[in-house]
């Protein structure tokens, strides 16, 4: 048996209510429209970005915690119950962290946006308990687990690196709404790479093991290569924390990149071997944009190690985070998003039907090839428009990142559509055999 349908077997009793993942995926897709709008406002000085209140802040954060922490909340709930083989207890729970959480991302992104302190204390506050809520779900379902240790080893460091983020976000709101002179340098580089390679970073890492060889219908990568790349990407994360900190930070940050980088390399290396290897030849537009993702992943971090040197180069810091954030983990979600929808979706519909719909029957494959296209042509115009300094191809980005969000949009739409149609017809499983 490959490890998908290992992983598979008895899935079905594990499976939330269709709703719980499905908002939390909607709401992702709402807001990936809202970060490229908010870049479009924000164009002239999005190249430049360094950070600071304003739309490109208010962009960046709607698509980490409008798109990436809002796809991890909703695939976490769902797919590491089937990995540790325990369900998710209080499913209510999951449904409050939803209603606390899309307004509170929603506050925060326009109060840095206008900007308005009392929308960004506000939705400081409603993300933060939401978030901790969600940790102390997490936690629940991932001590004692039992099944597939090196996922659950991921989920782990990053569940510490939300509660660590969660705590310089914090300081940061406190910093804005209170006037509280803080070493601004310092709360924002942790933040950012606590966030970024720690919190999103090390969840991508571990659910691509179980997702990557569930939808290319092949084995997990060798153990030793995956808990290597474990090893390596947890050192990479201390070592980084330790430069933000100011403990040698060139002789660190040089360290930590370095050694980010080998930990990508592997992991990458292991990926790419499960497709090869797996039984299903042709993964769509989804896994060419992860292998995309995964290109910028290395990028990402070969420029990191480029600015633990702190090289004369005007605009570096601005294109590594375009690369980490819109490259890497950006391009890397909107790519399995696209294959967990119908695949969630087909087996919500299967529990009752005797002929349950295929995901592919429930995938739009020409929306999501136009999104595809647009969405690698509007990073492209990103990364040209920070090299330039050029506020009017930021802009041009963002109009084309739109497009291909309404794109991406529109087939979550039908996605949803077809599974409400499904599950309005499908006939109640039959008793006889």
């Amino acid at each position: 048996m490959t490890l998908a349908g290992g992983v598979l077997a008895g899935a079905g009793s594990r499976l939330l209510p269709a709703s719980v993942p499905f908002r939390f995926f909607g709401a992702a897709v709402a807001f990936h429209v809202v970060a490229w709008l908010a870049a479009l406002a924000g164009a002239d000085a999005l190249p430049a970005f360094a950070g600071g209140l304003g739309w490109p802040l208010a962009s960046l954060h709607a698509i980490t915690l409008g798109v990436l922490a809002m796809t991890a909340i909703g695939a976490s709930l769902q797919l590491f119950p089937v990995a540790t083989r325990r369900p998710i207890a209080h499913a209510r729970l999951a449904t409050a962290i939803f209603w606390g959480y899309v307004p509170g991302v929603a506050a925060l992104v326009a109060g840095m946006g206008w900007p308005s302190l009392p929308l960004l204390a506000f939705g400081g506050a409603a993300v933060a308990v939401s978030l901790a809520a969600f940790v102390a779900l997490l936690a629940r379902n991932l001590a004692g687990a039992k099944g597939l240790p090196l996922v659950v080893a991921h989920g782990s460091v990053a569940t510490v690196a939300l509660v660590a983020t969660l705590a310089t976000a914090l300081v940061a709101v406190a910093g804005y709404a209170l006037d509280v002179p803080l070493p601004r340098t310092t709360v924002l580089a942790l933040h950012l790479t606590l966030a970024t390679y720690g919190f999103m970073g090390m969840l991508a890492l571990g659910l691509s093991y179980v997702l990557v060889p569930m939808f290319a219908l092949g084995d997990g990568p060798r153990p030793e290569r995956g808990w290597a790349s474990f090893a390596l990407a947890t050192a990479a994360l201390v070592l980084a924390v330790v430069a933000a900190l100011g403990g040698a930070p060139r002789v660190m940050g040089v360290a930590a990149a370095g050694t980010g980088l080998i930990a990508a390399v592997l992991h990458v290396q292991s990926m790419r071997d499960v497709v090869a290897h797996g039984l299903r030849r042709e993964l769509g537009t989804g896994f060419r944009l992860v292998a995309l993702a995964w290109g910028a992943l290395i990028a990402s971090l070969a420029i990191a190690l480029v600015l633990a040197w702190e090289p004369p180069v005007p605009r570096l810091a601005t294109l590594f985070g375009a690369t980490l954030v819109g490259g890497w983990l950006l391009t890397f979600v909107l790519g399995i998003l696209q294959r967990i929808v119908p695949f969630l979706a087909a087996m919500h519909a299967g529990r009752g039907s005797r002929r349950p719909p295929t995901p592919s029957s429930l995938t739009d494959a020409r929306s999501l090839a136009w999104h595809a296209r647009l969405h690698v042509a509007a990073l492209a115009l990103l990364a040209l428009a920070i090299v330039a300094g050029e506020g009017s191809m930021a802009r041009l980005a963002a109009l084309v990142g739109t497009a291909g969000a309404l794109a991406y949009a529109l087939s979550f739409a039908k996605a949803v559509r077809a599974l409400a149609r499904a599950l309005l017809v499908a006939p109640p499983r039959s008793s006889t055999p």
